[in-house]
């Protein structure tokens, strides 16, 4: 149990998806989460009333967050750090899932050494099953690490990267679940090309996604072996792994996820010249 009062500030899918996490995982009571949400308040309201936790105004939530969860849009970012900054009381740990920003641009914002952990959940958290790295700042301790880390576990799995690699992880898992459905959409498309029914296609591919994803997880084998294990010899997926071959899928697949990559240092940077040239005007 997290006996730490946590407030997110940001009521979008990311805050609920947490929120349920850590309620249906007993890892958090419902009355030590507060949520507040600047522009619309129905969403706030609409958490509380369906997981039990407090909404409340940004200040409050500010003053009393042990923990505060920064989830909301990364544009209101500069707007709500000032708030945070205003109303701040202690050094509480600070948990953003902002994509493209950096812990050393929060805590400058915020001033003082304030510990700030960096998080790039994914999609996936939406049915607990997030892959979610975790960086540190500066300040961040190893135990609000540690705190980071059951936090974000609740919704899935969390592996711990220097920020110099956050970028790396948005273009493989931050972007990867769209891979993963951009496949299945080409696997239901040739089963209804070949006479199949969309319900009978969508449910083979499911389970077929789904069962290989548990392979790799609960065998230690690697894809590499799992994927020779099915292919036999002169047989059905040998000729479909050819075709894949032929059309350098691999390597499609390979300089899409380095594509992301660069296009999240790209983001990063223009954030980084549009807080500058802000702070310069």
């Amino acid at each position: 149990m997290i006996e730490k009062n946590l407030s997110f500030l940001g009521a979008g899918a990311i805050a609920e998806a947490l929120i349920r996490g850590l309620l249906d995982a007993g890892a958090a009571r419902a009355d030590r989460i507060r949520v507040a949400n600047r522009w619309d308040g129905q969403k706030r309201d609409s958490l509380a009333r369906r997981y039990g936790v407090v909404a409340v105004e940004r200040p409050e939530a500010i003053r009393l967050g042990e923990v505060l969860i920064l989830a909301m849009k990364p544009k209101d970012a500069g707007d709500a750090l000032v708030e945070v900054r205003d109303h701040l009381l202690g050094q509480p740990l600070i948990l953003s899932v902002l994509a493209g920003i950096p812990t050393e641009w929060i805590e400058r914002q915020l001033g003082g050494q304030i510990p700030v952990i960096r998080a790039m959940p994914n999609t996936s958290c939406r049915v607990g099953e997030s892959a979610t790295a975790l960086a540190p700042g500066r300040y961040a301790t190893a135990e609000q690490m540690n705190l980071a880390e059951q936090i974000f576990a609740a919704v899935g799995r969390v592996v711990v990267v220097p920020e110099s690699q956050m970028d790396a992880v948005t273009g493989l898992s931050g972007s990867g679940p769209a891979y993963v459905y951009y496949l299945a959409e080409a696997l239901m498309a040739s089963g209804r090309e070949m006479g199949l029914d969309e319900k009978v296609c969508r449910g083979l591919v499911e389970q077929t996604l789904y069962g290989a994803a548990l392979m790799l997880r609960n065998t230690e084998e690697s894809p590499e072996t799992l994927r020779r294990q099915v292919t036999s010899p002169g047989g059905t997926t040998e000729a479909g792994i050819q075709v894949l071959e032929l059309r350098h899928v691999a390597e499609a697949l390979r300089e899409a996820v380095r594509r992301a990559a660069e296009r999240s240092r790209e983001l990063q940077e223009a954030f980084a010249e549009s807080a500058a040239s802000e702070a310069d005007g």
